[in-house]
């Protein structure tokens, strides 16, 4: 993708369909008089009451107590310098999508035009009331040292410079688990940082409360090392500066133990790696070039244990590890502040969680067989769906000992369950599944690659690194379309084929001759066969089944049925399988929610039914999660004796005694299923009481096909789906007119399914 295209990707990301990246959206119904006189005039007056009465109670009436306040004066935004507070807005806007998507927590991001110091604090404190915290956000030190200090001290809510503290906690967190894997003792470990502004600034301040001596820290900045004889150090900087001549990066980093990086790419050399201590710890976390290149320092020192600021690399030092877990925990408790307590208890839940053994869910989105605490993994990673019930608790904890917290917590269980509830959709399944594909990218076919909406979603698989596109079509109008969207297919080896063309007449007709051969005793002719290899899906069906692709995904221009044909008549079931199904997970607040069979079978027999509730569970563990099915009826357990009730009481009955360990009941109505504590009350009974279900099986395709097409009209649910369900090979069908964004998420499907079809297959041959 060259610079025009992402350029032009993302000013229309955050132009359209609406401007910027976060909203207001009302909590309380408004659509009555009653609402409205309750949410403002008369009613609104009563909470007004009580809050003058005690201004704690704002927390009660309020949003304060999810509220943070993110704010800059956009002198030091991202690597584009002071470029002002109108146009650092765009990442204020995102750090609040950060906020919200990983902890839940509201923002409202706030522009404040002064570099004055007075002025900034002034203005901070003025609006303070509004919040229960206040995250700064991409000031430049070493006026950010000072800002931060004086509104910690004079607010009563809490403060965070992120840019300075978020990497400090991530970084603290990697360096004792590195230490440790490297048998030594931290203080005793001579640590070289290579850059002294506000985030490097923060890192040693917390290794120094981890154990680091200060005699043991040398520091550089652009200007060379940080030596008594300089005048040009802030007072922060003449902590850390050594009264000795002054030594070049290559001399001071002989025998070091740890390199910390927060400067500037390559600065760090292969034989300056060399030089330094057994079992090394290098953090070269400059962006989007490293101090020293990853595979460069593994390649040069197999001992090396080594951390960067990439998401490609293992051991990502990433501050939304951080910042909204610290957030969360200190405005549950509504702590008067951030202090080192807490962030000590951020690092120590930090480290000991990489220790914990990692989560299949957590596997699958990586790509590994199985993580564990070893010099590849020494920090979390970032989509650990644990992060929130490990972190806010423990500082939540040390806000209340170290006498910070005015609301303190007493039920740590029922904390834990609020903090997983607020987990919700925020179409984390979605970035755990491109992560996934990401890892193994696939060959995949797009049978109608000359419809322009089909080759976007391509172009986003090629560039984001799903998957490996092959493009199936009219190859001149393929050709033209790519041109319109900056498409370059030239450098990238991208395959555009149209099977109707000469070009292709010789793999034409071996399909042709390979097609008949398996349909001959069905009344399908040579001739019959060769002419169907002209049609794209026939075609690209049989690229798959001969090797030369890995996955298919076609539908965005005809009907389903017209599709499934002739993926069923070439592909076929998977081997034992008798009934091929779908099913569309849905990306619910509740979290993803899958829904079968939404696409293929009208009238499923009660042996029908057991059969996609045990494929659907497989699939649902494909994506880490263990199933928890509800087989749904319009009655519960036994209250009709209709023949639809009774099919589905049938297969559950079935699956109840061939696979007694599978979490599923029924039949059971919609709104029990949903409702675990509903069902708990009524049906104490069923294996699904006090559950979350999040698989629903429907009594036909009638019920299943409207559920999810209400759903994602009406709640704007993201769908991903139908997936195919029982099928020898990954092929995956659109429905009709699908979006760009759907298509992309389908996409990832097919090469994760490809992905566990290999896996399943090289076990096969093990055994």
């Amino acid at each position: 993708m060259n610079h025009y295209s992402k350029r032009r990707e993302a000013l229309l990301y955050h132009a359209k369909p609406q401007p910027g990246k976060i909203q207001v959206v009302p909590t309380k119904k408004y659509a009555t008089q009653r609402d409205l006189a309750l949410a403002y005039s008369p009613g609104v007056a009563e909470p007004c009451l009580e809050i003058a009465k005690d201004v704690n109670n704002v927390y009660k009436y309020t949003a304060k107590g999810n509220l943070v306040a993110v704010i800059s004066n956009g002198t030091a935004v991202l690597g584009l310098g002071d470029i002002g507070p109108e146009a650092s807005k765009p990442v204020m806007e995102g750090k609040g999508l950060l906020f919200k998507i990983f902890s839940d927590i509201d923002v409202f991001d706030i522009e404040v035009d002064t570099k004055d110091i007075d002025k900034f604090v002034e203005t901070v404190k003025n609006i303070a009331p509004t919040f229960g915290g206040i995250n700064l956000e991409d000031i430049k030190a070493p006026e950010s040292f000072e800002i931060e200090r004086r509104l910690v001290e004079e607010l009563d809510i809490p403060v965070m410079h992120d840019d300075q503290h978020g990497t400090a906690i991530i970084s603290s967190a990697a360096l004792l688990n590195a230490i440790e894997l490297a048998g030594k003792k931290i203080d005793e470990v001579k640590v070289v940082v290579s850059g002294a502004g506000s985030a490097a600034m923060a890192c040693v301040n917390l290794y120094l409360l981890l154990g680091v001596k200060l005699e043991n820290i040398i520091m550089f900045d652009k200007d060379g090392m940080l030596i008594k004889s300089r005048t040009d150090l802030s007072v922060l900087q003449q902590k850390y500066a050594k009264d000795v001549e002054p030594l070049l990066l290559e001399g001071a980093i002989k025998g070091a133990d740890v390199f910390l990086g927060l400067s500037v790419g390559n600065i760090l050399t292969p034989e300056m790696l060399l030089s330094m201590s057994n079992d090394p710890i290098v953090f070269a976390m400059a962006n989007p070039v490293s101090e020293i290149d990853y595979n460069l320092a593994i390649a040069t020192r197999d001992d090396v244990i080594m951390a960067t600021g990439r998401s490609d690399y293992p051991n990502q030092v990433n501050n939304v590890l951080g910042f909204p877990y610290i957030f969360r925990g200190a405005l549950d408790v509504r702590a008067s502040k951030i202090n080192e307590a807490m962030k000590m208890a951020a690092v120590v839940a930090l480290a000991e969680l990489a220790k914990a053994p990692v989560p299949e869910q957590v596997n699958i989105a990586y790509g590994e067989t199985k993580l564990n605490f070893g010099r590849d993994y020494i920090i979390p990673k970032p989509f650990d769906p644990r992060l929130i019930a490990v972190v806010p608790p423990a500082v939540a904890k040390a806000a209340m000992e170290s006498g910070v917290a005015k609301n303190p917590i007493n039920d740590w269980g029922k904390y834990t369950e609020e903090l997983l509830e607020r987990l919700g959709n925020d179409n984390k399944m979605i970035r755990l599944l491109t992560n996934r594909a990401k890892t193994d990218p696939k060959r995949i076919v797009f049978a109608e690659a000359d419809h322009l909406d089909v080759l976007k979603a391509a172009q986003i698989v090629h560039e984001e690194r799903i998957g490996i596109p092959i493009l199936l079509g009219n190859k001149e109008i393929i050709e033209e379309l790519m041109k319109e969207i900056d498409f370059d297919a030239t450098d990238s080896g991208i395959t555009i084929i149209d099977p109707k063309t000469d070009e292709e007449k010789i793999r034409r007709e071996h399909y042709g001759e390979v097609f008949w051969r398996s349909r001959q005793r069905r009344g399908l002719t040579q001739f019959e066969a060769q002419k169907w290899m002209r049609e794209r899906n026939y075609f690209a069906a049989m690229m798959v089944n001969e090797g030369e692709a890995d996955a298919l995904v076609t539908g965005y221009s005809r009907s389903y049925p017209t599709v499934v044909k002739p993926v069923m008549q070439l592909i076929g079931k998977a081997p034992g399988v008798t009934r091929v199904a779908t099913t569309n997970m849905m990306m619910t607040k509740r979290g993803p929610i899958f829904l079968s069979d939404t696409a293929i079978n009208p009238e499923p027999t009660a042996d029908d039914l057991a059969k996609i509730a045990l494929m659907t569970a497989r699939t649902v563990r494909m994506f880490g999660m263990e199933p928890v099915l509800a087989m749904v009826s319009f009655s519960n357990f036994g209250s009709s004796l209709n023949k639809s009730a009774n099919k589905v009481r049938e297969a559950v009955a079935f699956l109840h005694k061939n696979h007694p360990d599978l979490i599923v009941d029924g039949e059971v109505q919609a709104d029990f299923a949903m409702n675990p504590e509903m069902l708990k009350d009524k049906f104490p009974f069923s294996k699904l009481a006090g559950k979350k279900v999040n698989t629903l099986i429907f009594p036909n395709l009638e019920a299943a096909n409207i559920t999810y097409k209400l759903l994602k009209e009406l709640d704007k649910v993201v769908s991903i789906g139908p997936i195919m369900l029982g099928m020898d090979k990954p092929v995956h069908i659109f429905q009709l007119g699908a979006s760009v964004e759907e298509m992309v998420n389908m996409s990832a499907v097919a090469v994760v399914d490809a992905q566990e079809k290999e896996r399943r297959l090289k076990s096969t041959k093990l055994r």
